[in-house]
């Protein structure tokens, strides 16, 4: 199957769209007793990035595997309205390339509490593949509204992650395969579409 370059994918319903994170022990445990992120542990002063790709989370987490601080992964349902309004008040990171007054690329990335970055999506090996996978960076304000209203559910899916990997290690493809989240287009409207440049 082909896909556009630039398309989001995601597991969605009426109300809410699914995105991973990959968190430390301390922040996994606070945010699934309490249902949203909650400071400390959680750093709501940093830029915190949303990927709607599993795949492409499982690449960033080395299954959940490569360090301490992201050896858990979270599934956050987040109100579809939140996440629309993070895709309308964003920048994409590649257009600091077409800025030559550095002052004023500044100005406008200071200005604006989401990034938008286009990554290649991966396959289950976690190899590039030619269309890519959005990555959303909140920040400021963003950050504000997703751990007080955006969020709607939050589920620990470090043992999928495992499970799957598992699978892969041991030639299982078509099981590690059938345990994928089954991640569809995710409908925008045009004005959206143009501010992020999707296809």
């Amino acid at each position: 199957m082909t896909f556009p370059n630039r398309q989001i994918r995601a597991v969605y319903d009426k109300q809410t769209i699914r995105v991973y994170q990959a968190y430390n022990d301390a922040i996994a445990n606070s945010t699934l007793a309490h249902g949203t992120f909650i400071s400390p542990p959680f750093k709501m002063e940093r830029m915190t990035w949303i990927k709607p790709s599993f795949l492409w989370m499982m690449y960033r987490s080395g299954w959940a595997q490569k360090d301490a601080g992201q050896n858990r992964i979270l599934a956050i349902d987040i109100s579809r309205e939140g996440f629309e309004w993070a895709l309308n008040h964003s920048l994409l990171s590649h257009q600091a390339k077409e800025f030559t007054d550095k002052a004023a690329w500044l100005k406008l990335k200071n200005s604006t509490p989401v990034r938008i970055q286009w990554d290649p999506e991966r396959d289950i090996f976690l190899q590039p593949l030619a269309h890519r996978a959005i990555q959303i960076g909140l920040s400021s304000e963003a950050v504000d509204l997703y751990v007080h209203q955006w969020v709607q559910n939050v589920t620990d899916v470090t043992e999928l992650a495992t499970t799957i990997k598992g699978h892969i290690d041991n030639h299982q493809l078509e099981s590690a395969k059938a345990l994928l989240p089954n991640e569809v287009p995710y409908p925008l409207c045009t004005v959206l579409k143009d501010k992020i440049m999707a296809e």
